[in-house]
């Protein structure tokens, strides 16, 4: 008899993963949920292009519809699991629907935190569907009073797609300097400068704390009692993991679904990719989600293979990349606050990289407009070649070339 494999999420994750099944040779039933009204689509160009009216909204889908037909997989747009029976092995669906299943993928993503009492504020935003996406760009223009909450990557790219379109943007940060969390103190200065060169007027230390919508339109107002009047409002203060059908089903969840290296849960045949998956992260010595797309994409391929009766497991050092205006921001490894910062290239022509260690060893690389450097290291970092710090520190040293030397010079294992 035919097995029937269910993927529950039609992001990135969700949609490469039914793809891959097949790539892997599965022949059975494959079914998609989508909870949103569309295919499975890519989430990047929504606080890009799509925002700045660049990309028709329809061109973010992974495939044409002809595509999954082609493959034999249902898309189920509109509809999202509402239960899961782990032990009858049964979905349940929205529609009332139970859908039986030999093996099931949860691909949920997360959701975008919310500040307390704003949902539903006439002019007030979070970016997560293209919908948002839409809703935003239409009311983006010159002279249009925007305030984005969160000076994150998601805010730093509505601000910087604002701008662009002429918008007066400000953007209010809770911590002490945005990416507090992630960058040295350095960098995320050089970070907040970007965006001050461009216009963009920058707080940090601002607690939001309610937003009201009045006779004269909105206005956020901050913990100290500083007010800011704003035409629209976007919030941009992170995401929760859409784990609560993992909760009801029984599942081991900390900060998302846990999984082990094969991306498998708790419960036999039940698997879990992308933003939801809190999974081990060998090459930071910790397990932790990662809210990236090529993260979701590749773990969706490893669970792809697992699910089809390999045994492949995920192992990748983490790299996310972001634009803002003309610049390419990429970050490699596990960047902390206190890692210590080696500059190399055109700080000022925004043409540099920062090599960051932590005790005496390669932590991490961020760069803006240097993706090779990011390369570079990244493939030192994950083939763990033996390069001196003094070389990786050294700005005169080219961290392709060293790379390069290293492999060649190094035993067949870090090859």
């Amino acid at each position: 008899m035919s097995e029937t494999f269910v993927v529950i999420g039609g992001g990135v994750g969700g949609g490469t993963a039914a793809l891959a099944l097949r790539s892997e040779g599965f022949t059975g039933r494959i079914v998609v949920l989508c909870a949103e009204p569309r295919p499975p689509y890519s989430k990047p160009p929504l606080s890009k292009g799509v925002l700045r009216g660049e990309e028709d909204a329809d061109r973010t889908a992974l495939r044409p519809p002809a595509w999954y037909a082609k493959k034999d997989i249902e898309i189920r747009t509109a509809v999202s699991a509402t239960d899961l029976d782990t032990e009858r092995k049964i979905v349940r669906l929205s529609t009332g629907e139970d859908l039986a299943y030999d093996k099931v993928l949860i691909a949920t993503g997360g959701r975008p935190r919310t500040l307390p009492g704003a949902d539903g504020v006439p002019g007030v935003f979070t970016l997560r569907t293209v919908e948002d996406s839409v809703a935003i760009a239409r009311q983006l223009g010159p002279g249009i009073r925007l305030v984005v909450v969160g000076g994150g990557f998601i805010g730093g790219e509505v601000a910087a797609g604002a701008r662009t379109l002429g918008c007066e943007v400000t953007v209010l940060e809770g911590q002490s300097s945005p990416l507090e969390r992630l960058l040295p103190p350095t960098l995320a200065g050089l970070y907040m400068r970007l965006h001050t060169e461009h216009g963009v007027t920058f707080h940090t230390g601002v607690a939001v704390s309610d937003i009201d919508d009045g006779p004269r339109g909105l206005v956020a107002h901050a913990a100290d009692g500083a007010t800011y009047p704003a035409d629209l409002i976007v919030v941009g203060i992170g995401m929760v993991p859409c784990d609560e059908l993992a909760l009801r089903a029984g599942l081991r969840v900390d900060n998302g679904v846990v999984v082990d290296e094969q991306c498998r849960t708790s419960a036999p045949d039940v698997f879990a990719i992308g933003d939801v998956a809190n999974a081990p992260q060998p090459y930071l010595g910790r397990r932790m989600r990662i809210e990236h797309w090529q993260n979701a994409q590749h773990q969706a391929k490893v669970a792809a293979r697992n699910m089809a009766g390999g045994s492949a497991e995920f192992a990748e050092v983490p790299w996310v990349w972001s634009d803002q205006y003309d610049t390419t921001i990429q970050i490699t490894g596990k960047p902390e606050p206190t890692d210590e910062v080696h500059l190399r290239g055109d700080v000022d022509g925004w043409n540099f990289s920062a090599v960051l260690t932590r005790a005496g060893e390669l932590a991490g690389c961020v760069a803006f407009n240097r993706a090779d450097d990011v390369r570079a290291a990244r493939r030192i970092m994950t083939d763990r070649l033996p390069v001196s710090l003094e070389h990786l520190t050294d700005p005169h040293h080219d961290l392709g070339e060293l790379a390069e030397a290293a492999a060649a010079a190094a035993p067949k294992e870090y090859a």
